[in-house]
């Protein structure tokens, strides 16, 4: 009896604790409450039965007030705190509880590749009626591993997102749904090959074709560290969890613009609330699909009617998944109306023929297009709106005549005609001539381009910058160790291209050099300029700010759209600017980015974006931001897989979200030598690590090292490199091959 009586008390102990973690210890007289329990624990057996029962009796009541009452006042930032408590369930209590058998793959805790991902092959038994069903799961996510240090507290370095990918593929293999459970406050930064933010990005761009149901739990959603196994058919989110761009604590480092040390606490929880991350405010922005409920202050490692919950919510975000790709909608409806208790009504089948793979992925595009498509502001009138619609639909139609019918015309008949005079004869020859010269005088001859004196583009009209103007010298940054003499400034913004002669250093230059020096002299036609960034979360001080931006800039978002010239060569092209907001992500950059590469596929023209600088995610945009990591990856699968010619070319700070999405997802990336390329900067590698970088970590030399990048470009050879590559990269599918 003694036993159970020890075994609640110290359940009560540890849950008073718990509410005193959370709530402070100001908070309804908690600590008095906690030195009461101890006082009892720690004098177990001098206590009767009787005195022990009546306590623990009276002392349960006002846990279940105190709970109740602080589930009531739970702040935002006191949900961080219950997502990062050593009592909240992880991966592991998940796998024991919801799932009816595993087996870990890859390792077994420290012995492992990355202790910090853990995946595992797992069984879940549908009950429906008296009947059992087995469904067969690769289950795929973050291990905080509370007090194993070896778990990085749930931070991936870039072998666990390897590692993740491997069982993602083995999982497509066999046909079999995943479950990913996102459980991690960040990915570890580090650019040790694979590198962080590229190994992210080839995550990002392989489960945007995974042709497999995928489902997503999230608990703790740390920026990047999440995308890493976050692009899902289906997303679920605990209702005590977080979802963020950032942390709380670094977002009120930047807006206090702290180079060392620890923000204020006050300022802390303001941003916590401005950057609407707890499960409530993504289901309302619509980043996740469904609410996973919690009982009072969330789920801990012994709330088994919480396990019975998740394994009924997976189960039925699986059917959905499934049921969508081969059901009429109202049967589906029917079907999942039924499915929402631990005995099912239907048993639904996971495995998916070929036919409805295709649907599958069809949907995910579908599905991310659509996502936060209404953060996005664009001024225009319906007249508008239906002209821009009917002419998006006209250059779909003509394009698909012009390159599926006619243009499949033509190459089988010069195929044809290239057979016949090959194997003619003399008496043959007099035959095909004629068929020849006519069929040229129908289509026209058009010489291809090539690489070669004749061929190469003429250069523009030198564009003067601005910097250029100033009648002075200045000193090379190499100068001591390379012996660089001081440079005219005229000279050195002028002809040098910013690029010192003598060591080659390369100098910044604003973004409106490379416009005026890359592309054919009066090519630049802009589009989608309308296309504004916005304050959706109404954080506090970032619609002054954005209003500054534009003011400066005189333009709209940190991304330009663009089509132009290189040589004659049409092309669509984007850049970030760092003029704007360090070159920041939100929902305006990420919605122009899509419509660009989707232009590009349709009219069949080489895709190039262009960094000026890009300083991540913006944080004031929360996970609106963070989706369009996904959102753009996926356009950029979709395009290169129709056979599109994607090039990336970094310059100056090339960080984080973007280069972990869709600018390192690209199959051909260059950087000039001026480029600092990574995940994170100096700063946040110390913070999570503990360590200094040395200066050239993200160097562009570095960067090829690593394999992270193809090449390194001197930016007085951009043009001709730009044009070489559109030349010589790039399959059939592009419209001047």
């Amino acid at each position: 009896m003694k036993i159970e009586l020890h075994k609640k008390l110290t359940h009560l102990m540890e849950t008073a604790i718990y509410i005193r973690d959370i709530k402070g210890e100001d908070f309804c007289d908690i600590q008095t409450l906690i030195e009461k329990l101890l006082e009892v624990h720690q004098n177990f057996y001098s206590y009767s039965v009787e005195e022990l029962k009546s306590f623990i009796e009276s002392t349960n009541q006002k846990i279940e007030f105190l709970l109740q009452k602080a589930e009531e006042t739970l702040t935002p930032y006191e949900i961080v705190k219950i997502v990062r408590h050593p009592q909240r369930i992880t991966l592991q209590d998940i796998l024991e509880n919801v799932y009816d058998n595993y087996m870990e793959l890859g390792g077994d805790k420290e012995i492992n590749l990355d202790p910090a991902i853990v995946c595992a092959k797992a069984m879940l038994i549908r009950k429906v009626d008296n009947e059992l069903y087995f469904h067969q799961v690769m289950v795929i996510g973050h291990e905080k591993g509370h007090g194993e240090e070896y778990r990085q507290g749930g931070s991936a370095k870039p072998w666990g997102n390897e590692k993740a990918l491997r069982y993602m593929k083995m999982a497509e293999t066999e046909g079999i749904p995943i479950h990913f459970f996102i459980f991690t406050p960040g990915a570890y930064p580090i650019e040790d090959y694979p590198g962080a933010a590229q190994q992210i990005a080839k995550n990002l761009y392989y489960m945007a074709g995974l042709k497999v149901p995928t489902i997503s739990f999230i608990s703790e959603g740390g920026s990047g560290g999440a995308e890493a196994i976050g692009l899902t058919d289906f997303r679920l989110m605990a209702e005590k969890g977080y979802y963020s761009v950032i942390s709380p604590e670094g977002a009120a480092a930047i807006e206090a613009n702290l180079k060392e040390g620890r923000p204020p606490r006050e300022l802390v929880e303001k941003c916590a609330n401005f950057l609407k991350l707890t499960s409530y405010d993504n289901l309302k922005l619509g980043t996740i699909d469904r609410i996973v409920p919690e009982p009072p202050l969330g789920a801990r490692k012994k709330d088994f009617d919480f396990f019975r919950r998740l394994k009924v919510e997976l189960i039925k975000a699986t059917d959905e998944i499934v049921l969508q790709t081969k059901s009429l909608k109202m049967f589906r409806k029917y079907v999942l109306s039924k499915q929402d208790s631990e005995n099912f009504k239907f048993y639904v089948d996971w495995d998916l023929t070929e036919d409805e793979r295709e649907i599958l992925l069809e949907n995910r595009i579908k599905k991310y297009r659509k996502i936060s498509k209404w953060a996005v502001y664009e001024p225009k009138s319906i007249m508008k709106s239906f002209m821009e619609v009917g002419h998006n639909l006209s250059l779909k139609v003509k394009n698909e005549i012009k390159y599926k019918i006619l243009k499949q015309g033509q190459k089988s008949f010069k195929k044809f005609l290239s057979e016949l005079s090959s194997e003619s004869s003399v008496i043959l020859k007099p035959v095909s001539d004629p068929v020849k010269t006519v069929y040229n005088l129908i289509v026209g001859k058009k010489l291809k381009p090539r690489i070669g004196s004749q061929y190469i583009p003429e250069e523009t009209t030198p564009y003067e910058s601005p910097l250029a103007l100033e009648d002075k010298t200045v000193s090379c940054p190499q100068g001591e160790k390379y012996g660089c003499p001081d440079l005219w400034v005229p000279d050195l913004y002028g002809e040098f291209c910013g690029v010192c002669p003598n060591c080659n250093y390369h100098f910044p230059l604003e973004y409106t050099w490379y416009l005026n020096n890359i592309f054919d002299k009066g090519s630049i036609r802009t589009f989608n300029d309308e296309i504004s960034s916005t304050d959706p979360l109404n954080f506090a001080g970032y619609s002054e700010k954005l209003r500054e931006a534009k003011e400066n800039t005189g333009v709209n978002s940190a991304l330009l759209s663009f089509e132009a010239k290189i040589g004659g060569i049409s092309l669509i092209a984007v850049m970030l600017i760092g003029d704007f907001r360090q070159g920041t992500v939100g929902v305006a950059e990420g919605e122009k980015f899509i419509r660009a590469i989707e232009i590009a596929k349709i009219t069949r023209r080489p895709f190039l974006a262009l960094v000026h600088s890009t300083g991540g995610i913006r944080i004031h945009e929360g996970t609106l931001g963070v989706i369009q990591m996904p959102r753009c990856t996926i356009a950029v699968r979709d395009y290169v897989e129709a056979g599109g010619l994607y090039i990336v070319v970094y310059d100056n700070n090339s960080y984080a979200g973007p280069v972990a999405s869709f600018l390192g997802s690209a199959p051909y990336q260059f950087a000039l030598r001026s480029t600092r390329l990574g995940f994170a900067g100096p700063r946040v590698i110390r913070e999570t690590t503990g360590q200094d970088v040395p200066p050239d970590y993200h160097s562009a030399e570095n960067a090829l090292k690593r394999g992270h990048i193809q090449g390194i470009w001197d930016r007085r050879e951009l043009r001709k490199k730009i044009f070489t590559a559109l030349l010589t990269m790039g399959g059939q599918n592009l419209y001047y091959r």
